[in-house]
């Protein structure tokens, strides 16, 4: 007499069926997937469970278990592992949190020469003073645990995130006050100039140590096929520094600039007097700079006195240098410039960015302020 199961038939759905299949023949779900999404399969076409075993290599209580997990709870918890109650976890949740709160201090407050935590040094620390803290459990508390530990947590302190503290209680009056003056800039441009009593708005600073380095030997050029960059050797000769002194017409784009070698009161006054020479007499020339000591010298003063009415500074509050849109032109100047350039003195260095203020001008480029403009109003 033929063996007649006493197990319930498996109904599936077309949605089911489709679903089975296609885990049946994927390469990339996890084997237990597939292989039980195989044996369901096999069991709804009619197979008994030692037919299913044998045409699969397995055995017949696995594929009892899985058959009898999709008729009970369903295919889609047949396909996964049920939750099983494991080994509880040896190391507590205090604990955790306690590697945690150490990893927040600092190891020299903790008796270390060092200034930031490893992990060699961190679980050193941990194994040396769990049994004191009360979390035995981490008495062979290994590195890679408390990476893993660090990590979860998102803590990292093995690095070190800059920011700069806001100091100056001025400093949203004075870059409110800078602010305006780009907002106005922006009204000027589109009513095509600015008010009959001013003549330009400057936005200036120095860029100092520019450095005079002259190679050693010959730049190799790259060769096609063979050599991808630029060869250069490594040792070089210092030629000194140069530092710039430039202002950036808010409304034309062009740049007036200096090349000197330092920049005090004496360089400073100098470039007021090319600015001066530069705009026609009898209206004002508004400036955007910071608090450098030489802009706000007796020298600088007493010169400003001779030239009543002529220049308006508008200053950017300490810490405050990337409100000044000069910033932008330097750093787009650095990029095209000043990156890897060589010399073979001061004066060619000196000459060659004297070349590149005036091609900048030949085409000027009006550098446009953004960030919180929209949130001001010009009365």
């Amino acid at each position: 007499m033929p063996f007649v199961s006493r197990r319930a038939q498996l109904k599936l759905s077309n949605q089911e069926r489709e679903m089975l299949t296609a885990f049946a023949r994927s390469r990339s779900e996890p084997a237990g997937r597939v292989h039980r999404a195989s044996i369901l399969l096999r069991y709804h076409a009619g197979d008994t469970v030692s037919e299913i075993a044998r045409s699969l290599a397995t055995n017949r209580p696995r594929v009892e278990r899985c058959v009898s997990k999709a008729l009970d709870l369903g295919v889609t918890q047949a396909l996964a592992d049920l939750p099983g109650r494991g080994r509880r976890p040896a190391m507590t949740a205090e604990a955790r949190a306690w590697v945690v709160a150490l990893a927040g201090q600092k190891p020299k407050d903790l008796g270390y020469a060092q200034e930031l935590w490893t992990t060699r040094l961190l679980s050193k620390h941990v194994r040396k003073h769990a049994e004191a803290a009360g979390h035995p459990s981490l008495r062979k508390l290994g590195r890679g645990t408390v990476s893993k530990i660090l990590s979860a947590n998102q803590v990292h302190p093995h690095k070190i995130q800059y920011y700069l503290e806001r100091r100056d209680p001025e400093f949203d009056a004075q870059m409110v006050q800078v602010l305006h003056v780009y907002k106005e800039v922006e009204i000027w441009r589109e009513k095509g100039a600015p008010p009959p009593d001013l003549v330009a708005v400057l936005s200036y600073d120095e860029k100092p140590g520019i450095q005079a380095i002259e190679n050693t030997a010959p730049d190799l050029p790259p060769v096609s096929g063979k050599y991808s960059a630029i060869g250069r050797d490594h040792e070089y000769i210092r030629h000194g520094t140069l530092s710039l002194l430039a202002g950036i017409d808010l409304l034309s784009g062009e740049v007036l600039g200096l090349v000197r070698k330092r920049h005090r009161s004496v360089e400073f006054i100098e470039f007021l007097r090319l600015a001066d020479a530069h705009y026609p007499t009898g209206a004002r020339i508004r400036i955007v700079l910071d608090n450098h000591s030489a802009h706000i010298s007796k020298e600088t003063r007493t010169f400003l006195a001779t030239l009543p009415n002529r220049f308006a500074f508008a200053f950017t509050p300490k810490h405050g240098s990337w409100l000044n849109l000069i910033e932008s032109f330097f750093g787009k100047m650095a990029k095209t410039l000043l990156r890897g350039i060589r010399v073979a003195s001061a004066d060619e260095l000196k000459a060659r960015i004297e070349l590149y203020l005036k091609k900048v001008n030949e085409t000027p480029v009006v550098f446009r302020w953004k960030y919180k403009l929209e949130t001001l109003s010009v009365v």
